[in-house]
């Protein structure tokens, strides 16, 4: 059965809280209110096949009415059909069910969008930060926190002193020049390392 197959039968199962379908490229999306996701996620597995869950990631959109989204990759691997489910929150209340009872991978996804974009799984059995450290104040991936990173003392933690989030390789404003040129820290340090030398221990 293909993917557009199985999006009508969630649809009819699930309607009016599954919306807003898409078909593009030959890829299916479903947009699912958050409120009525897990259902919607069990279904998919237990119903539908959909046994794998590929990823878990959000997106900020911010300016706009809701902010947040969620959204789930899911894959059938006897029936080799892929499936998108997106999920939108408020900003005020950036806050939806955990899946990780569904599909154990679930925990590591989780856990980096709460990290990132703080949006709050209900019931997840350990949501703590997995990339930033806990007690880490913001929240890297929105969009208001700025490319070259936020100043933050961490005594406790690794440094004495302040220690700036850079960012990373591929973290570029436009500008003339190349790719290395554009990175932050090249811009600060003033000058480019083009190569890097190995020296083994006799």
């Amino acid at each position: 059965m293909s993917a557009a197959a199985e999006a009508t039968r969630i649809e009819e199962s699930f309607s009016p809280d599954v919306f807003d379908r898409k078909e593009f490229r030959g890829e299916t999306t479903l947009s699912v209110h958050a409120s009525r996701i897990h259902e919607v996620a069990l279904f998919c597995r237990d119903t539908l096949g959909f046994d794998m869950l590929l990823d878990i990631c959000s997106v900020d959109h911010a300016g706009s009415h809701p902010r947040f989204q969620v959204v789930y990759e899911l894959y059938s691997i006897a029936k080799k059909t892929h499936l998108r489910l997106k999920s939108s929150l408020s900003e005020d209340e950036p806050e939806i069910d955990s899946v990780t009872d569904i599909w154990p991978t679930a925990n590591w996804h989780e856990r980096e969008v709460w990290d990132m974009m703080g949006i709050k799984f209900r019931n997840h059995p350990n949501l703590r930060r997995i990339l930033m450290w806990e007690g880490y104040p913001y929240h890297p991936l929105r969009k208001e926190f700025p490319l070259e990173g936020i100043p933050t003392d961490v005594p406790d933690v690794a440094f004495t002193e302040v220690a700036p989030l850079a960012g990373g390789p591929f973290v570029t404003i436009p500008t003339e020049g190349n790719t290395e040129v554009r990175e932050p820290r090249a811009r600060h340090a003033g000058k480019i390392p083009t190569t890097a030398t190995f020296i083994a221990e006799p």
